[in-house]
């Protein structure tokens, strides 16, 4: 049984690639944003951090504390986590074997990466329906050839409409961003989403 991606954890070295933070600022970073693929908060994010630290894929930077509340760890991406963190992307952007909740994140994330290799990772996953959809195809024809009954099919007719309507979305996507309608500066937007992390700071 394949092992599920840890969507927390690369959630984490994500936020953590664009500026160094406390957990608390990326749950609510994650809260206020919407990334609905993150389950079992806050406890799943705490456990991430201290999973990824294990690793050695953050570090600890810094601790303070403001009045009575309690102490807060800041912590940083490593260079080895950048690099842990762009290789578990890309292989859930190219391959189209995973859950659609994966995928989703893995979507909600690509800003991290330069756009040539989120572009490159998206024609791999587009191929690689292109690839599936043709063998479906292929294996419905026979099935409705030798007579049986198509009611017995519908299920395989519904996973051909929803990988059909997948591969039109990514196509759309990576058009935009041939035609650099849709892009991002360096590895990610980082002007935004350190806003937005600035902006809980002074919240907090």
């Amino acid at each position: 049984m394949a092992r599920r991606p840890d969507l927390v954890g690369l959630t984490v070295l994500a936020m953590l690639s664009v500026r160094p933070a406390h957990p608390y600022e990326l749950h609510r970073f994650i809260v206020d944003t919407h990334k609905d693929y993150v389950t079992g908060l806050p406890r799943s994010l705490y456990h991430a951090v201290e999973k990824l630290a294990g690793q050695e894929l953050i570090v600890p930077v810094e601790t303070s504390r403001q009045g009575r509340r309690p102490e807060r760890t800041i912590y940083e991406i490593t260079d080895e986590g950048r690099r842990e963190l762009a290789t578990r992307l890309r292989a859930l952007l190219e391959s189209p074997q995973g859950e659609r909740r994966t995928f989703t994140a893995a979507v909600s994330l690509m800003g991290v990466l330069p756009v040539p290799d989120a572009l490159q990772s998206l024609r791999t996953r587009a191929a690689s329906l292109e690839g599936e959809l043709a063998g479906l195809n292929a294996h419905l024809e026979a099935l409705r050839t030798s007579g049986l009954p198509e009611v017995l099919t519908v299920e395989l007719d519904y996973e051909r409409t929803l990988s059909e309507a997948e591969l039109g979305w990514i196509r759309g996507l990576i058009a935009r961003l041939e035609s650099g309608e849709l892009t991002w500066s360096g590895t990610v937007n980082q002007g935004l989403l350190a806003e937005v992390l600035d902006e809980q700071e002074s919240e907090s």
